[in-house]
């Protein structure tokens, strides 16, 4: 990746993009096509890159693992040509390693400029400028920010469990702290969760050497239903079902094909939607890697934890009104990611007061834009506005052409 041999100076750019994934990326590769001066910042590729395990596979298909760009040529199957490789087709899996490049490789031809900066602050002026602060020092103002800052800072660690990432040797992490889980070969490890994250993290334990134990707060794990299984059902089950990104089914095509429709239903019914349509659950692949390879502990809620030498204690409260206790030499939680009221530290305290939110999440406009003028918000922070199509890779589809549309129309602001 070309990166600039100095910083742009302050008045280079009207609009920051403020991360390098997937969803900041697809936004940069919008602007720029359509002449919008920006600047984009952050670690590109960096969730993917630093916080998924080796060996995983994308839950989304190949179809639904394009990054937007706007015009042909830069979907996953380009990079594979590029590469001289078969893409990954129908309902094949796609190797986050194979991502991970696709992804580096689009930004290294779309988004040269990207700058592996870190944002600290962001406030406003009454003339409703912002004014970005980096970690180099750096300080510069833009009238537009769009904030594609991924996952990784909205983790989520049960509160049972918190206090103890206090201790810097404390035998507790969450999921999206591992690359290489090669490492925990031969320890027994507690894994709690029930998601695609929690099934795929479990699976790959075994599969290093590991002994994990999987702690489920429900009565059974979900798997999506093999491509390739006969149908079992009657006959009207059996009427096909809509194929879509995110796999087949009518609340699946719904929530991928009309983001603009979900943006108005009631509150409570999107937070429910975001919640439950998508999770948790594992792909289907992962249905023989676990059942049977993997002890599943079921109706377990975890009550407390202990440091207990150099492992940890869990203090477990069962469905069937049984206490227990699970002693681990580490425990993983692949507990997923929350937006909660302290997210966006990198947000001013003005901004964080004014910013309107429904259950902390941003409350987004049909262009992507919060309430506070020239504040955008895309990717998984939009899910609660516009669905959980905004949570997969193929979301960059929809948000990044309708902020482009946005933001061109603001830029006879920016030369007022």
């Amino acid at each position: 990746m070309n990166t600039p041999a100095s910083a742009p100076s302050a008045d280079a750019a009207d609009v920051l993009v403020l991360g390098a994934g997937p969803y900041g990326l697809s936004a940069y590769a919008h602007l720029r096509r359509l002449g919008i001066r920006a600047r984009i910042l952050g670690d590109p590729m960096s969730t993917w890159r630093s916080h998924m395990p080796t060996g995983m596979f994308l839950k989304s298909t190949p179809a639904a693992s394009n990054i937007a760009a706007g015009r042909p040529g830069y979907g996953l199957a380009d990079y594979c040509a590029q590469l001289g490789t078969r893409p990954p087709t129908g309902h094949e899996q796609v190797p986050v390693d194979l991502f991970n490049a696709y992804g580096m490789w689009f930004a290294g031809e779309l988004a040269p400029q990207l700058e592996p900066t870190e944002v600290t602050n962001i406030a406003q002026d009454p003339a409703g400028r912002f004014h970005i602060q980096t970690n180099t020092g750096e300080r510069f103002t833009v009238r537009s920010v769009v904030i594609a800052s991924g996952l990784i800072e909205h983790a989520y660690v049960p509160p049972e469990l918190a206090p103890l990432l206090s201790e810097p040797t404390a035998p507790v992490s969450h999921s999206a702290d591992h690359t290489d889980l090669s490492a925990f070969a031969g320890k027994q490890v507690a894994v709690i969760g029930a998601g695609q994250s929690a099934l795929e993290t479990a699976a790959l334990l075994a599969e290093t050497g590991a002994l994990p134990t999987l702690l489920v707060r429900g009565e059974k794990v979900q798997f999506a239903t093999s491509p390739h299984a006969p149908s079992t059902a009657g006959a009207i089950s059996r009427l096909p079902k809509p194929e879509g990104p995110l796999g087949p089914g009518w609340s699946l095509m719904a929530v991928t094909r009309g983001p603009a429709a979900f943006r108005h239903l009631p509150d409570a019914t999107r937070l429910k939607a975001v919640a439950r349509i998508l999770g948790p659950s594992g792909g289907w692949w992962l249905r023989e890697r676990v059942q049977g390879a993997v002890p599943i502990r079921y109706g377990q809620h975890v009550l407390g934890a202990a440091i207990d030498g150099d492992g940890i204690t869990l203090k477990l409260a069962g469905t069937d009104g049984q206490d227990g206790t699970l002693h681990a030499d580490h425990v993983i939680t692949a507990t997923g990611y929350r937006i909660t009221p302290d997210s966006f530290a990198f947000l001013s305290p003005s901004l964080h007061t004014r910013l309107n939110r429904v259950a902390s999440w941003p409350r987004l406009g049909p262009d992507y834009q919060s309430n506070i003028p020239g504040l955008y918000f895309i990717g998984f922070p939009s899910a609660a506005s516009f669905g959980p199509l905004m949570r997969f890779v193929c979301g960059t589809a929809y948000a990044s052409p309708r902020l482009a549309k946005a933001l061109l129309s603001r830029r006879a602001d920016y030369r007022g």
